[in-house]
């Protein structure tokens, strides 16, 4: 939370100007550049262009070995040995990559991963219950949001629905059910930001309160739509890549 109190003066601006294509590219292109050169100076590069070149050519023997497995299988255990050593080399940079890319995702996955609740749009909130539970659900809103269904819902197919819009705010539910009371917490705002969707309550036959947000679709390719993450990972795939040939690193 600390770090993406830090990110959002930067990058909200960036994210309400420019979209979230535009702002997921440019954040892989800068957690992809910053974590490719960690990897070049973290770790030795004229030993892993060693260690590369190793494995290059004990494939190579592989191949050629076909026809005698016994002497392919000695060459397999000698690759085996060198790809570990490579993986080792390549730990160490993975320790120092990891606190930025936990920074920068706990903020992509607060703004990235749905459209937020806009003034006056109507939304829904559900809360969904084990099976074999029965009974009425009321839900407790505060000023600001008005109710378009009725506060008091019966539990349906394991589900109680409620349909809501409000003004600009951020607004904690109350429901009460069977004399206790369970809480949830919604944003409405003109910035591209929400409240996570699902919280998790397991208890008392409850299983979850869901504020129905819509998720943002980013890259869509024929047989499916990809989302922020799924997004991130092929375009980083991609930009790492041409850093390392780029800037030669192995």
């Amino acid at each position: 939370m600390a770090f993406e109190t830090l990110l959002n003066p930067v990058l909200n601006p960036v994210l309400n100007s420019l979209g979230y294509f535009w702002t997921l590219t440019i954040l892989v292109m800068v957690i992809t550049l910053i974590i490719t050169l960690i990897y070049k100076y973290t770790t030795n590069q004229s030993l892993m262009k060693d260690l590369k070149n190793e494995l290059k050519s004990f494939q190579k023997q592989v191949k050629e070995l076909r026809s005698e497995p016994e002497k392919a299988m000695q060459v397999q255990k000698k690759m085996m040995e060198t790809n570990t050593k490579y993986m080792m080399h390549s730990f160490k940079p993975m320790i120092f990559t990891f606190l930025p890319i936990i920074i920068f995702f706990g903020w992509m996955h607060a703004h990235l991963a749905y459209y937020p609740l806009l003034p006056n749009q109507e939304f829904s909130i559900t809360a969904e219950f084990e099976e074999g539970i029965l009974g009425n659900v009321i839900l407790e809103v505060p000023d600001g949001l008005t109710n378009i269904n009725d506060l008091t819902q019966q539990i349906q197919a394991g589900k109680a629905t409620w349909v809501l819009k409000g003004d600009v705010g951020e607004y904690l539910l109350t429901y009460h059910f069977k004399d206790k009371t369970y809480t949830n917490e919604v944003i409405i705002t003109n910035d591209k930001t929400y409240k996570q969707p699902i919280k998790k309550i397991d208890q008392d036959g409850i299983k979850s309160i869901t504020t129905n947000l819509e998720e943002v679709k980013l890259l869509p390719l024929g047989f499916k739509t990809f989302g922020w993450l799924g997004t991130y990972i092929i375009f980083s795939i991609i930009c790492s890549m041409l850093l390392r040939k780029l800037m030669k690193i192995y």
